[in-house]
């Protein structure tokens, strides 16, 4: 899909929505200095052109019994459009993948596994994940303590 032209206020509003996805067309009307019809006409232009691509609730993952998360490192054995495809498949039916990220250097992939104590990793990684073809070298890190997480973009 191709980039589209967005100006000031069309960040305005991006930057409302990244800080609060609940806030009303009419709240954000009032922070930009516009009516609510044209804002409501912002917003669904950039979600029918995927600028906005969904609304989320970011959940803090110690609250419900996730305490555990892991960025894993992926090198697969064999570099080719069908056995990437076939990986980015099995990644995206783990639930235990929340993010998947295609990297250049030492590893072809980056996850960020989230799941409840070490034990439960250790299913994963024993019985998911190095189980998977193609699957290579695979190096994990765990996470101390998160100092920044955020998925607001700055303008």
């Amino acid at each position: 899909m191709p980039t589209i032209e967005i100006d000031e206020k069309d960040k305005a509003i991006l930057q409302l929505l990244q800080e609060n996805a609940k806030i009303t067309v009419r709240e954000i009307a009032h922070e930009v200095h516009l009516s609510p019809t044209p804002v409501h006409e912002r917003i669904k232009r950039m979600e029918d052109n995927g600028v906005i691509r969904q609304y989320a609730a970011l959940v803090d993952h110690t609250k419900v019994k996730k305490g555990l998360m892991v960025i894993c490192y992926v090198s697969l054995k064999e570099h080719n459009k069908r056995s990437g495809a076939k990986f980015i498949k099995l990644i995206n039916e783990l639930k235990e993948v929340t993010e998947c990220y295609n990297i250049s250097g030492e590893f072809d992939f980056m996850l960020k596994v989230v799941v409840e104590n070490m034990d439960a990793y250790y299913d994963f990684h024993v019985n998911k994940l190095s189980q998977a073809e193609n699957v290579g070298q695979l190096q994990s890190t765990f996470v101390m303590s998160v100092i920044k997480q955020t998925h607001q973009m700055l303008w």
